[in-house]
């Protein structure tokens, strides 16, 4: 990659991420009229769905915490506070934010068995997950930062942004991703997601979802060709 094409791709995704900072709004400041959306591009929204098991709890979501025959340390629900935390009798504060419920319950159950109970039965469910914030950006009606809660997939993320705009390449929809501290990107085949050939993809919390185009750089052309469509996350 030539130095003017590395320069070009750090522009657009420093643009991209700047907006994925924006506002609560949950809208760029460039919106597009809802006139100008086609509905042969729309995409169904679908009905919400459970919360997959690899959720991670994050701030503000609700738990609920049965601990087995012991119903003081029991909560139907309970705040998981804004610094990732929740407060347990006995063991005091537990950070939660960041864990699968799965994950957490078996924080909870070696701390409570430590020193408090003898093999503890702990099961955590997340019954109300806050809003989370998801960038859609390249060639859609109305690129934006929008809000999303619980289970949301990749065709329900673009549909947010009122769909792809006609100079949309839905063979070629990336979505970057941080994992592990590192910036990832998989590849995947809108067209072949809307028809039903393929998996519809669960989209997480900041992510940041691009929808390929004739004009975008070629860059990003290049970083989102070299990721072989329906793959896992790779480093970008």
């Amino acid at each position: 990659m030539s130095m003017y094409t590395a320069l070009r791709l750090i522009a657009l995704l420093f643009a991209v991420f700047a907006l994925a900072a924006c506002g609560s709004s949950g809208r760029s400041s460039a919106n597009v009229t809802a006139a100008t959306a086609v509905n042969s591009y729309d995409l169904p929204v679908g009905q919400a769905t459970p919360l997959t098991e690899d959720y991670r709890i994050g701030e503000t979501d609700v738990l609920r915490i049965s601990v087995f025959r012991v119903p003081e340390l029991s909560f139907d629900q309970l705040r998981v506070d804004t610094s990732g935390n929740i407060q347990m009798p006995l063991i005091g504060t537990v950070q939660a934010a960041g864990l699968t419920a799965s994950e957490l319950s078996t924080s909870l159950t070696t701390q409570l068995g430590a020193r408090y109970l003898r093999d503890p039965q702990v099961t955590v469910t997340v019954i109300q997950a806050a809003s989370q914030k998801i960038t859609v950006d390249g060639a859609v009606t109305q690129p934006g930062v929008y809000e999303m809660r619980g289970r949301t997939t990749l065709m329900q993320a673009v549909a947010m942004a009122r769909g792809p705009s006609r100079s949309a390449d839905l063979s070629s929809v990336a979505i970057f991703r941080t994992i592990n501290g590192q910036r990832m990107v998989a590849v995947f085949d809108l067209g072949a997601i809307r028809n039903g050939a393929a998996e519809d993809p669960v989209v997480l919390g900041e992510d940041v979802i691009v929808v390929d185009t004739s004009v975008l750089n070629e860059g990003l052309q290049t970083a989102i060709s070299a990721a072989p469509v329906l793959t896992l996350f790779r480093l970008f």
